[in-house]
């Protein structure tokens, strides 16, 4: 596609997400998008807001577990990045209808990472090496595009579906993590909803890492020390409703909850 089309397409989306509007799918309109296509345009996505003041805190991968791939329809993992207006603190109080659109909750692990880490070939010793420590969080996803009907490139574009996420205030060492086997526990209003486990995200969440690093460096772009990096659902998305209470635990690594208010 041409600059002035990616940037169009950039600019659509960035309108989207400040007017609460939805977008038919973008591969619908614009059949030539390309993969590389769409991550030029979530850049320009993404510049919009660096232009409104917000700043890059981390990055995350998407579409890591195979039911989540399976209810979207996509069949590989994506990336998108973590703006500071998109982080809350664990126990918070959200509004649901602003700025979110046609949110689903994931219970994830997130990685602080102490050193910078650039693909390609960075595996997953070189993840728990370079992370200071994990806390559990949810990532609250939210697409800008029409019905969640999306292809890989749609979401791509669409910084991965992004809406927000919550960060728990527990942090443990990475050594102390068996990041394959730990259980997770997500309940809405102390009802369980879901569980899941760290084998659910590509095989281990530092596989998940270790790919976001690879595939970033295959764009220029690395890792940094300080981040805040999102390693993918270990669970199905449950979509959001606006008295959700929410609660999620992770084995030998901690807790973050949040509530939905309206305004």
């Amino acid at each position: 596609m041409k600059p002035a089309e990616i940037e169009q397409l950039g600019l659509e989306l960035y309108r989207a997400l400040r007017n609460q509007e939805m977008l038919p799918p973008l591969t619908e309109r614009e059949p030539q998008l390309t993969l590389d296509d769409a991550y030029q345009v979530s850049q320009c996505f993404l510049q919009h807001r660096l232009n409104d003041g917000e700043r890059v805190v981390g990055k995350k991968i998407g579409l890591t577990s195979k039911v989540v791939q399976e209810m979207l329809g996509v069949h590989q993992p994506d990336f998108g990045f973590l703006t500071d207006a998109m982080m809350f603190e664990s126990g918070s109080e959200i509004p649901f209808n602003s700025p979110l659109i046609q949110a689903k909750s994931e219970g994830e692990i997130a990685f602080i990472l102490k050193a910078d880490l650039k693909g390609p070939n960075v595996t997953p010793q070189d993840v728990i090496d370079a992370t200071e420590s994990v806390a559990a969080c949810f990532e609250i996803v939210d697409s800008r595009v029409k019905d969640w009907k999306i292809k890989i490139e749609d979401t791509v574009a669409d910084n991965a579906s992004c809406g927000i996420f919550v960060m728990g205030d527990e942090r443990v060492s990475p050594q102390d993590v068996d990041f394959e086997n730990c259980q997770m526990v997500i309940k809405n209003r102390g009802e369980v909803v879901a569980t899941g486990q760290g084998s659910a995200a590509l095989g281990s969440p530092l596989n998940c890492v270790a790919w976001l690093a690879n595939t970033l460096g295959d764009y220029g772009i690395s890792l940094n020390a300080g981040d805040i990096i999102l390693s993918g659902s270990l669970a199905a998305m449950l979509p959001c409703q606006a008295d959700d209470d929410m609660s999620v635990e992770i084995e030998g690594i901690g807790t973050a909850s949040y509530r939905f208010i309206t305004t």
